[in-house]
């Protein structure tokens, strides 16, 4: 059961019903479209965050027009019938439109200066949008997202192509306003529409019912909406100046007995869309859904930018119609609202005539301009008032409208259903119906409207998640960035995030950051336990003061290029401990279901369950030592390591087992099943165990020949059982010839390590059993291994569709352990990065002496004495640091997570 289905079960049967009405299983009934994702840039509002402080303060954006658009001195008068004058000192604008990151985008330098800064707006707010919904751009490519964009105004073309010799390769790409949709779907291979709208100011509320509609045809599977606006020259200004449609004192006073005009504005906005269902089981945080729409023309009125109030009543009707949307449901409209005398009173005398009658015995519905905080951004102002509203119903607030003292005269306010919004407040019976709308009419006369409503609770970000059953002590934090000094910039922004996060919400932070942003060479990665760690972490790296060489905060070098290839190597007998991963098997699902699976296999074969070996309630317990447990009970813990890794998404590309060990690499490369694979070595432990335990194991410190010509004296009572290393022989045999070999050696200043295990393996003490072995072997179907797998009989890889068989195990159990021989084939095939599947890096260690003068990386899982988690997310923010792409959906699977809403890229 998924995340979402869990949280479906715990709705009331009426809840349930409700939520079937939203996914629009009611018959005629549109899906709603979610919005998953927001970015912006609006004047005083940099980004979403600043946007929503900007709306609840109440704080006025418009600004005298700067020196870097042109001089206010040569073109302002005051007298509206001057040349080439306009009247307007003010307007709202944003900062630095001339600076951006070409290089983040993959666009040339020498390119970036021919592209309209519109163009490059929407690039990082629509990238800016993406990561708010914690989608990651890359994740779409190939697939049916759309792109629709809203733009009208083409300033930069004008000041651009002022002289001839500004006339490059890249003027009609960089220029052409529909460049503006498809240079964002080209460069992430988006391959559903992508357009361009001009309808002037109703543009980009057009573009979002467009995207709305391709999505509800299944032409999208999801759908990226902008608009934009920039003003670089003063031409429509000018313009707008000589229709004295300009407010003379630059403010928009939407609805007020001084409204006099509209205040020009900058901005860019960016919305994503999908499907409520998609986006409910996908468990994203949702800002507002989207019911339906409508858009018309006035057709001919007495003049071309004359507002038509029949069509606008005409718009209204037709859009909550099509969302099924009763109109008493309506709580407020973010109205066009530009603040003109005539406007006003024809847009607020619609509105009352459409909701007059559904809200006679009704509180008033609420009425607001955005244009009253920035100014007009024109193409751009249905997005600003769209995402005004879906942060007011995510938020459940009103937020006041600006200058708004004595009502316009020609709104008979009394007599109709409207209220201007002129406070903060709390949003009066908020519940999951509430309703709002979002109006934007073209001065061409292309209206538009859109019903919004509150997100479920489902989605609600507030919503508190459910405590998962096992959690596990700390997580994993990455980041990543273009170059050093963003990541540092990132990582100084997560800090004020993590200011005030409830110590419950660490999980979901690390959560997002780590599934919902695209991977870039400059990486950091720390493990935490509470946000004040975490703080501690970034804080160091922010400052430049981390500099531990034990520290598993780090920056991976650029260009590393491909990802390296992973080593699995397998552990073999010798490592165990009582309570190795246990505890992975207390906090980890995907562990514990493995590990449980084993022992359910291994139940008709030992006389004690598996988990009571590993986890026995007494520490001195000695069964997990007794060569019957201990095999079966290490093919189990390895495998259920694997699977682990398997599940974050870490795979092998190649595969090396020590002795026991390669029972479990055979097995993760497909030769035998693991309920054969378990059968197996459990009668190979059962086997060894019934012979008499006169047997010893001792490291010797020396090259294989030196060993051996120590050896000859005792013939065959002795024997090389494994080479590990170029200076790491273990021997084995009798104990007493084998103590006496020891004692020689130790006389020639050869250190030895006797080893605590119960038999000599690999030596002719395992004669007696061999037959046995081969016969229980040959019932196996044996397979050959899909992984490249080195044999520890040679030391090499089996050759493609070589299979190692009944004889070949009888041989391995016999035959010594060619590790080192397995090492050095690794190497020359170029292997570097190697993960160890064990309780204990014993085979790290040894590879390391065999492979001293390379740059080769050793990643444990577990080790012995250290905390479970510390060690497995050391090795696994190794890995992402040098390139290995983690699965992190898969690394949070197991937990229930939700999505929050996290810093975006900052672009340098």
């Amino acid at each position: 059961m998924n995340d979402l289905a869990r949280r479906i079960s715990t709705l009331s049967p009426e809840q349930r019903l409700q939520l079937k009405v939203r996914l629009g299983e009611k018959k005629g009934v549109p899906e709603p479209i979610a919005i998953v994702g927001m970015g912006c840039r609006f004047p005083g509002a940099p980004q979403l965050q600043a946007y929503w402080q900007l709306l609840t303060q109440g704080q006025d954006a418009i600004r005298d027009i700067p020196r870097d658009r042109w001089p206010l001195e040569h073109f302002y008068d005051a007298d509206p019938a001057q040349p080439g004058k306009h009247y307007c000192r003010q307007g709202g604008f944003l900062e630095q439109i001339d600076q951006f990151d070409p290089e983040f985008f993959g666009i040339a330098p020498r390119e970036a200066k021919y592209i309209d800064p519109q163009q490059r707006l929407l690039l990082e707010v629509m990238w800016e949008a993406l990561e708010d919904g914690a989608i990651v751009p890359q994740d779409l490519s190939g697939t049916q997202t759309g792109v629709f964009v809203g733009a009208s105004t083409l300033d930069y073309g004008q000041f651009l192509l002022q002289q001839d010799d500004q006339i490059g390769p890249y003027t009609a790409t960089g220029l052409a306003s529909t460049m503006l949709a498809n240079r964002m779907s080209y460069l992430l291979n988006f391959q559903g529409p992508s357009l361009t709208v001009d309808t002037a100011c109703s543009s980009s509320l057009v573009a979002v019912h467009l995207a709305c509609q391709s999505l509800w045809r299944g032409e999208s599977t999801l759908a990226l909406v902008g608009g934009v606006n920039v003003m670089i020259t003063p031409s429509l200004t000018i313009g707008f100046s000589k229709l004295t449609a300009l407010s003379p004192d630059g403010r928009c006073k939407a609805f007020d007995a001084d409204a006099n005009g509209f205040v020009r504005s900058e901005g860019a906005g960016a919305v994503v869309l999908k499907p409520l269902t998609q986006a409910l089981a996908q468990g994203d945080r949702i800002y507002a859904l989207i019911r339906g729409g409508a858009i018309n023309q006035d057709g001919r009125t007495n003049g071309l930018t004359a507002p038509n109030r029949e069509a606008q009543e005409q718009v209204l009707r037709a859009a909550y119609r099509q969302a099924r949307v009763p109109l008493a449901q309506v709580s407020y409209i973010e109205a066009h609202g530009t603040g003109t005398l005539l406007g006003d009173p024809i847009e607020a005398k619609a509105l009352g005539n459409v909701f007059g009658p559904s809200h006679q015995f009704s509180p008033p519905i609420r009425l607001g301009s955005v244009k009253s905080n920035i100014g007009h951004t024109e193409a751009a102002a249905g997005i600003a008032g769209l995402i005004k509203v879906a942060l007011c119903l995510k938020h459940q607030t009103w937020v006041p409208s600006l200058h708004f003292h004595r009502p316009n005269p020609y709104i008979p306010f009394d007599q109709l259903p409207l209220r201007v919004q002129t406070e903060r407040e709390p949003w009066r019976d908020f519940s999951e119906h509430a309703i709002a709308g979002v109006s934007s009419f073209g001065f061409g006369g292309t209206n538009a409207h859109l019903v919004l409503q509150a997100p479920p609770r489902l989605a609600s970000e507030g919503t508190e998640t459910p405590a998962s059953p096992l959690e596990r002590p700390g997580h994993l934090f990455t980041l990543s960035a273009r170059s050093e000094s963003a990541l540092r910039i990132l990582a100084r922004q997560y800090l004020t995030q993590l200011q005030n996060l409830p110590e419950q919400e660490l999980a979901n932070l690390c959560y997002t950051a780590n599934t919902g942003r695209t991977r870039f060479p400059y990486r950091l990665a720390t493990w935490a336990t509470t946000p004040t760690a975490l703080q501690q972490s970034l804080l160091a790296f922010a400052g430049g003061t981390d500099t531990s060489s034990d520290s598993v905060l780090k920056t991976a070098l650029p260009g590393a290029g491909e990802a390296p290839a992973l080593v699995w190597l397998f552990t073999g007998q010798g490592a165990q401990y009582p309570g190795m991963g246990q505890q992975l098997y207390q906090t980890q699902p995907v562990f514990r279901a493995a590990l449980e699976r084993c022992d359910e296999i291994l139940r008709p074969y030992l006389e004690d369950s598996l988990l009571t070996v590993l986890y026995p309630d007494a520490p001195e317990d000695p069964r997990l030592h007794q060569t019957a447990y201990t095999q079966p009970a290490l093919f189990a813990l390895e495998y259920a390591l694997a699977e682990l890794w398997r599940s974050w998404g870490v795979q092998p590309a190649a595969v090396l087992g020590h002795s026991v060990g390669e029972y479990v690499a055979a097995c993760v490369a497909g030769v035998f099943s693991l309920e054969e694979g378990l059968k197996l070595i459990a009668q190979r432990g059962q086997l060894m165990q019934s012979l008499p335990a006169n047997g010893l194991m001792a490291a010797v410190m020396a090259d294989a020949e030196t060993v051996a010509a120590a050896m000859a004296p005792y013939g065959e009572a002795v024997a090389i059982a494994t080479l590990n290393g170029p200076h790491n022989t273990v021997v084995a045999g009798l104990r007493e010839p084998l103590k006496d070999l020891l004692e020689d050696l130790k006389n020639r200043q050869i250190a030895v390590t006797p080893l605590a295990v119960s038999h000599a393996f690999h030596s002719p003490l395992m004669e007696p059993i061999l037959n046995v072995f081969e016969h229980l072997a040959r019932q196996v179907d044996f397979q050959p291994p899909q992984i490249p797998l080195v044999a520890n009989l040679t030391g090499q890889f089996l050759a493609p569709g070589e299979t190692p068989d009944a004889t070949y195990w009888r041989r391995q159990a016999r035959q010594p352990v060619r590790f080192a021989e397995g090492i050095a084939s690794l190497h020359q095939q170029g292997y570097t990065h190697f993960l160890e599947i064990g309780p204990h890096p014993v085979l790290s260690r040894l590879g390391q002496q065999c492979l001293p003068q390379t740059d080769s990386r050793w990643f444990p899982s577990l080790w012995r004495q250290r905390d479970d988690w510390a060690t497995l997310s050391q090795s696994l923010s190794q890995l992402y640091l040098h390139g290995v792409a983690i699965d992190w959906q898969g690394f949070d699977q197991p937990y229930r997570r939700r999505k929050l809403a996290l810093p975006t890229y900052p672009f340098q």
